[in-house]
């Protein structure tokens, strides 16, 4: 492997910092994104009992919202319950869109990523290029500096376009995952608005 970074040259550097960068970008998403942390298990449950009981005190509230992405939806809720229906609704949409920042966090570098790791990759192909021009005299050529410029080139160009793969694979598929999140998250909130309707009528 050190060889090969060897005869990739110095471009290589910045496509080994940018996949190390990518990489835990992918893992972080991948920790952060799993389904029982967002959605934790039998909680819409354990709301549905605090309304029951009438149990919204500032304690259970608080314990809700710092539970998941889907306890903090269903916690602004149950903290408007006894609001209007238009300002109930305008409390949660702006939730909503605070947990879809925070669940979208990080997929835009993993997109830019996938779009600048072939830019890299073009750059060292250039500084291959120069290498090349650069073993040719007017007494002949270098075939050692000629063979380190076409080296250069193309592992550059091999290498960003290892990297952006992954990097576009991964961030549409985590884009994918949020939104279908987020389909979940305003249906559990809907809900439960529903049921907090159906309650205050008389």
């Amino acid at each position: 492997m050190l060889e090969i970074i060897h005869a990739a040259g110095w471009p290589i550097w910045l496509l080994v910092a940018t996949s190390v960068l990518g990489l835990a970008l992918i893992i972080e998403r991948a920790l952060s994104l799993r389904a029982r942390l967002v959605f934790p298990p039998r909680l819409p449950e354990q709301v549905l009992e605090l309304l029951r009981q009438k149990n919204s005190s500032p304690d259970a509230i608080l314990r809700l919202a710092g539970n998941s992405p889907l306890g903090r939806v269903l916690a602004e809720v149950m903290i408007n319950r006894d609001e209007s229906h238009a300002h109930r609704l305008a409390a949660i949409e702006d939730v909503g869109k605070d947990v879809a920042h925070n669940l979208y966090r990080y997929l835009p570098a993993l997109a830019t990523i996938a779009v600048v790791a072939p830019l890299m990759g073009l750059f060292g192909t250039v500084v291959g290029m120069i290498e090349i021009f650069a073993s040719y005299t007017p007494t002949g050529g270098d075939p050692a500096q000629l063979a380190r410029g076409i080296s250069i080139a193309l592992y550059n160009t091999g290498f960003g376009i290892i990297i952006a793969i992954p990097a576009l694979i991964f961030h549409r598929y985590y884009r994918s995952r949020v939104d279908h999140y987020l389909h979940k998250l305003e249906r559990e909130a809907s809900a439960l608005n529903r049921m907090i309707e159906r309650g205050a009528q008389p």
